[in-house]
This record gives C-alpha cells, structure tokens and sequence, in this order.
C-alpha cells in the first residue's frame, strides 16, 4: 500500500477534542506494515491517546532507530516533529532533542532489536538520566526486517519461524527499566486498546523517563506454533496485573468495569479475549514488590500487562531541562561553537 495516499476526507460528525481537531487531525501516512500487524494497533493507539490529550501535534517530537517498529513515527502526527535515528541510536538523538527544547513532548518508538540489543547502551543511560520521554517498545522477539532472526528479548526454547530453537535467556525491559530506577514502567499488549491507551496518557503526562514495552506479534515471522510472542500464546498466558486508567488533572476518567467483572475485548485480528480484572492488591508504588511480582509470573511462563511501577515521589524537576536551560531559549546562538563548547562541557 505504499503507492496510496491516505484520503483526506472524513465524516462532518467526527468527535473533536478541545482544540477543534479529530482523530483524522492526528493520523500520518499509510501503514507499509504486513496485514494484521501489531504496531498498527499501536500507532492507532497512540492517535487516540494524544488527541484526548489535547496535545498540539507539532508540539510533539517523534522519533526512531531502524526496524519494523520504526517505521511507526510515520503513521501518526504528521504535523509533528520526527526524525528516525540509525539503528539504535535513537535515545541519544532523543536526548539532546530534549535538552535543546524540553517544552516539546517526546515519543520515542523502538523495537526489541533496536532497544536490546544494538541499542542497549543508550537505552540504559536514557534512564539512568531520566530523559523527559515516552518510550515504547514494540516486541516481538525476531528482527522482521531481516527476516525473523532471534531479539534479544526472545524467551528460551522459542523456535522461529524455519525451525531454530533460542537457547538464550532474555532481556526482560520492564525488569531491566525498574532496576535501573526508572520512575514509570508498563507493558501492554497491542490487540488490547482499551488498556494501553490509558497507559500511554499516564506515560506522556509523567515526568521524566517513561517506559511502556508492548507486546506486539509479528505475523509473518513470530506468529507460530512454539512462538512465545505469538497471537495465540499472548491469549493463553495474558495476565493482567492490575486494571489502569489515566485520571488527568481536571477531570477524572471513569473505568468500564468494577472489580472482579469480566469483560470480553475483541482483538484487531477479529478474535476475541476476555479480560478480568484481578491482583486487586498488586502496588506499583513499591520497586521491590514489582520486581518479585513480574519474577514469580515470569517462572509461572505467564505476560503481566498493566502499570507496574511508578514512582510517586518524582518531582516536578525530574524529567526536566537536562542543562538547566533549553537551548532554543539560551542566548548567543548565533555563535554555535560556543554553543557547542557550553553543552560539552556542561554535560560532563
């Protein structure tokens, strides 16, 4: 569908959000991606999540490495910011963004190849200096550019596509992210809208470094018997830990089901899951807790989605100008070297 151009008509009823624009208002070009692909169900939840925001689309700045998941910048906010970065590099070009223009929102979309493995250094020190930023990870454990070679987040005994099996033992990222001291950490699953738009607004509203790793199958590589990133794997063992919505600060959002119902989701693929919301007493608030929460499912071979741990004591400095001063807003401009030479050596 690459020789498509998206019509830019739309139905006069379209809801509008407080600045007078629709979802249309949000959406970029046409997806490239396989029929049936996660990351499309992503990017349509990211659209739903900034423009009930009411976030301006070129106040946004969106950014990405190399990979499937990468293309995904292309598919919403058009009128947005963006730049794709070489392959696993995107935090850093993400964090000096950051420190020339905090006022801007920043989301950064990564694959489990871009983010765990080439990239993992810079995506380990985007944490640790807590870079105002959503960071989402769309995972499904093989590299679909290059035909369906292991991630680093693979699981142990999962067999590709032609038959290999992994003999590795994974990456988990929201492990990886809570011992690193990021302060806001989620994972969802792409064929369930209703849970991670709700996390992609508490995501883009916390302050600082914010993670939410997606699982999102990949169809024409990871879709299969023995896959552990599969359609029909994710459906057996979803778990979800705790039910989240996003209250923002002027009005609260009212969750569609009390505790302990049952609710059936049906998925973008024309199947269908049905959700219960459980581990009532699950807290996110506690580092220590999360982690031996996310050891024992994990032992158990079970996918804990939902907000699993947020640190509510962040101040309202944490995520803020790395340098103090934005550099769109610092004078002397006009001499770049001595610019340069100012944030050199103001970030040693």
């Amino acid at each position: 569908m690459s020789f498509m151009t998206k019509p830019k008509v739309h139905h006069p009823n379209l809801p509008k959000n407080k600045l007078g624009l629709t979802t249309r208002d949000y959406e970029g070009g046409m997806s490239t991606l396989c029929a049936g692909c996660g990351h499309d169900s992503i990017t349509a939840a990211l659209i739903q999540a900034v423009w009930a925001l009411d976030i301006e689309p070129y106040k946004v700045a969106k950014m990405s490495g190399i990979g499937c998941s990468s293309k995904t910048p292309a598919y919403f906010l058009r009128e947005a910011h963006g730049i794709n970065a070489v392959h696993g590099r995107m935090p850093s070009i993400a964090t000096g963004a950051q420190a020339a223009n905090p006022e801007l929102h920043f989301i950064g979309v990564s694959g489990d190849g871009d983010s765990l493995n080439i990239g993992f250094g810079q995506f380990a020190h985007a944490i640790r200096r807590d870079v105002n930023m959503l960071y989402i990870i769309e995972n499904n454990g093989v590299y679909g550019l290059t035909k369906g070679q292991f991630s680093a987040s693979a699981d142990v005994g999962s067999k590709a596509k032609y038959g290999q099996v992994n003999e590795n033992p994974p990456i988990d990222p929201v492990l990886t992210a809570i011992t690193l001291g990021c302060g806001f950490v989620a994972r969802g699953f792409s064929g369930d809208k209703d849970q991670l738009i709700p996390l992609i607004q508490a995501g883009l509203k916390h302050n600082g470094f914010a993670l939410i790793d997606v699982i999102s199958p990949c169809v024409a590589f990871n879709d299969h018997e023995g896959s552990t990133k599969s359609y029909a794997h994710t459906r057996e063992y979803f778990h979800p830990a705790i039910h989240t919505d996003f209250v923002p600060p002027r009005e609260e959002i009212k969750a569609k089901y009390e505790k302990g119902k049952a609710m059936p989701i049906e998925l973008h693929d024309g199947s269908t899951i049905v959700l219960r919301k459980i581990d009532v007493d699950h807290e996110p608030t506690n580092r220590a807790a999360a982690i031996g929460y996310l050891e024992r499912h994990r032992e158990a071979q079970e996918i804990v989605t939902g907000l699993l741990y947020v640190n509510e004591e962040q101040g309202e400095e944490a995520g803020s100008a790395l340098l103090g001063e934005s550099l769109v807003n610092r004078g002397g401009l006009e001499d770049p070297s001595a610019v340069l030479d100012w944030f050199q050596s103001s970030s040693r």
